[in-house]
């Protein structure tokens, strides 16, 4: 699910992509949120605050929301630049440095971010949004703009105009081609509304620490990737034997 791209793509990658990413980010989202009253998954919101915060004139203020504007941009390009990078020497694992930097610092902030919530808390949302930046340009990237997972507002516009296409949509490779992004955005709405249920009802027990879990999921999909892609490659080596 991380390493096909362009053509070798399927719905069921960009489906099991989006199932795993977009459960991450619900317990982020609510984590996050539930610790420093911040949102931690996207920045609609902050450009909002950013504004008004400057026509108050409370410019520190209004500083501060436009770094977490920054934070989660600079993990977009990070994450971006980084796949350009690695794509050049091998395409197969442009997804490990993002992905791998994503889970270190959910772990950071899951074991440590308990000692920052009173001091630093701007700090836990700097170091959340970089992370949701990393994780929205990574699956943008190699689902070719198909999925993205870090906020619902253009998920749901796209669904209203999806869902709305299919009173028009009659020949049956282009009702096939919608029904199947149909499923994908609910796919990705419905992961990321589990992980926001599951993101609450840890917090309440282990506050920040459970970040540990998401990080431990995306490292478990990580991991399954990894034996699966070596499975086929043993496959195919054992094919080409016999042949």
């Amino acid at each position: 699910m991380f390493r096909h791209q362009g053509k070798t793509r399927t719905l069921s990658h960009n489906l099991k992509i989006a199932s795993l990413l977009s459960l991450v980010a619900g317990i982020v989202n609510v984590a996050g949120f539930f610790a420093v009253q911040r949102l931690t998954t996207n920045v609609t919101g902050h450009f909002a605050f950013f504004v008004e915060e400057v026509f108050k004139l409370n410019f520190w203020q209004g500083f501060v929301y436009f770094l977490y504007i920054f934070f989660f941009f600079l993990g977009s390009f990070i994450s971006s630049l980084l796949i350009e990078i690695i794509s050049r020497k091998d395409d197969h694992y442009i997804y490990v440095f993002p992905a791998s930097m994503e889970c270190l610092i959910l772990f950071s902030i899951g074991f440590w971010g308990e000692y920052l919530v009173i001091g630093s808390p701007n700090a836990i949302t700097f170091s959340l949004l970089f992370a949701m930046g990393l994780q929205n340009s990574l699956v943008t990237t190699i689902s070719n703009a198909s999925v993205r997972t870090t906020h619902l507002t253009g998920l749901f516009t796209d669904l209203g105009i999806e869902f709305s296409q299919l009173f028009f949509y009659k020949e049956k490779e282009q009702k096939h081609k919608l029904i199947s992004s149909i499923k994908l955005r609910l796919t990705i709405i419905s992961f990321f509304f589990i992980g926001g249920i599951i993101g609450g009802i840890l917090y309440s027990k282990f506050r920040l620490h459970s970040l540990i879990f998401a990080a431990t999921i995306l490292v478990i999909g990580l991991i399954y990737d990894n034996i699966k892609f070596r499975l086929i490659q043993l496959r195919r080596k054992l094919k080409s034997t016999q042949n």
